[in-house]
C-alpha cells in the first residue's frame, strides 16, 4: 500500500510500521473492526465488475454509521470514496488508495400521509414493490434501473415517462420531499429540494462534498393496476434497449445526453456499436453503453471512451463527455 495519508511515521517496539496499519487501527477504534477489511477487491461491489483492490473498506449499516464513517475519515485526513450499487463508476485497475465505505443503511418507514422515508443505502428495486402494496405512487417509474435511494437523489434518478406517449422525463426531484445531509462541515441538517439543486444528471452533490444519509419521499395515492403497467412496460422498454447486467456488466450510459442530438446516435452513426478493445465492448443494443465480455480492464474501458470520443469530435464534431464518475488509481 502506498501511504498517502500523511507524513509522520508511526513506530512501534518492532520499528516503524505502516501508515496502513496506523490508520487501520484508528479506524478500527472509532467503527466496528469486523467490517472492517484490508486490500478488499472492489470490482465486485460494481455493475461494471471492474476495479482493483481498496486499502481500506468498511460496510455502513446505518444512517448513523454511514455519518460516524465519513467523519472518521475527515479526521484522520483519509481520502474515501462513498460506494452505492456501484453503478455509473468505473474504478481504475490499481484500486483505490484510502477508504471505500460501502452503504448498507437499508432502513425505510411508511409514514400515513404518503411519506417514506429511507435511509441513502436502500436499494430501489426494495422500495417499489413496498410502495406499490401500499397503494403509493411516485417510484414506480424507476423501476429496473439499479440504483440505492442515495444514488438516485446524487444523479437525480429519471425516466421517460410512462407510455405511450413517453411525451417528458420523470425525475426523482419530483418525489423528495426532504434529504437529511452530512454537509461539508460536518453537519448533519435536513435539506429541502430547493437546497439540493437538481438538474439532468446532476444534484447539490456533484458539487459540494455533502452526502446524502437519508430522504424522505412525498408519495401520492395510485392505481395499483396503473403502477403494475407502468412497471411492466418499463421493464420491457428497457429490456429491449439495454443490455442484461447479468450477461454483460456495465456502468449504464458513458457518455451525457446531447440535446437533441444523442450521445449514443452519434457513436451509432459511426458504426461503432460491437467494437471491441480487449474485454470492453460497445454494446450492439446501445451505442451508449459500453460492456465487459469477460476480464475487461479500466484501462481497456477507457481507451475505447478515447476512441469514441476521438471519431465523434473529428468525423461529426461533437464533444462526448463521459458520465461515469473514474474513481481511484488508473
Amino acid at each position: 500500500m502506498h501511504p498517502p495519508y500523511g507524513r509522520a511515521k508511526h513506530v512501534d517496539a518492532n520499528g516503524v510500521r505502516s501508515m496502513e496499519k496506523y490508520v487501520y487501527d484508528r479506524l478500527a477504534s472509532e467503527l466496528d473492526p469486523s467490517r472492517l477489511i484490508r486490500n478488499e477487491p472492489i470490482a465486485p461491489y460494481t455493475t461494471f465488475r471492474i476495479g482493483g483492490p481498496a486499502d481500506l473498506f468498511y460496510s455502513a449499516t446505518s444512517a448513523d454509521d454511514l455519518a460516524d464513517a465519513i467523519s472518521a475519515a475527515r479526521r484522520l485526513d483519509i481520502p474515501f470514496f462513498v460506494l452505492g450499487l456501484g453503478a455509473n463508476i468505473l474504478v481504475g485497475d490499481l484500486g483505490f488508495r484510502g477508504l471505500i465505505i460501502r452503504n448498507h443503511a437499508g432502513n425505510f418507514n411508511f409514514f400515513g400521509d404518503g411519506r417514506l422515508r429511507a435511509e441513502s443505502g436502500v436499494v430501489m428495486a426494495d422500495l417499489i414493490p413496498q410502495a406499490v402494496e401500499r397503494g403509493l405512487s411516485g417510484l414506480e417509474h424507476y423501476v429496473g434501473i439499479p440504483s440505492t435511494v442515495g444514488g438516485a437523489v446524487w444523479q437525480n434518478l429519471h425516466f421517460l415517462s410512462p407510455a405511450p406517449q413517453r411525451e417528458r422525463t420523470v425525475f426523482i426531484a419530483e418525489v423528495v420531499d426532504t434529504c437529511e445531509i452530512l454537509s461539508e462541515s460536518g453537519n448533519r441538517e435536513a435539506v429541502d429540494g430547493k437546497y439540493l439543486k437538481f438538474g439532468y444528471d446532476d444534484s447539490i452533490f456533484h458539487h459540494r462534498a455533502d452526502y446524502a444519509l437519508a430522504v424522505t419521499f412525498q408519495l401520492f395515492p395510485g392505481n395499483a393496476a396503473d403502477m403494475h403497467r407502468i412497471i411492466q412496460e418499463n421493464l420491457s422498454w428497457r429490456g429491449a434497449r439495454h443490455p442484461w447486467l447479468q450477461f454483460h456488466p456495465s456502468a449504464g450510459s458513458i457518455f451525457r445526453k446531447i440535446e437533441g442530438v444523442g450521445a449514443g446516435r452519434l457513436v451509432d452513426q459511426l458504426g461503432m456499436k460491437g467494437f471491441r478493445i480487449g474485454g470492453a465492448q460497445i454494446s450492439h443494443i446501445h451505442a451508449n453503453i459500453i460492456v465487459n465480455l469477460g476480464g475487461a480492464t479500466a484501462r481497456d474501458v477507457r481507451e475505447l471512451i478515447a476512441l469514441a470520443q476521438q471519431r465523434v469530435k473529428s468525423e461529426l464534431g461533437h464533444e462526448l463527455t463521459p458520465e461515469i464518475a473514474f474513481v481511484g488509481e488508473f
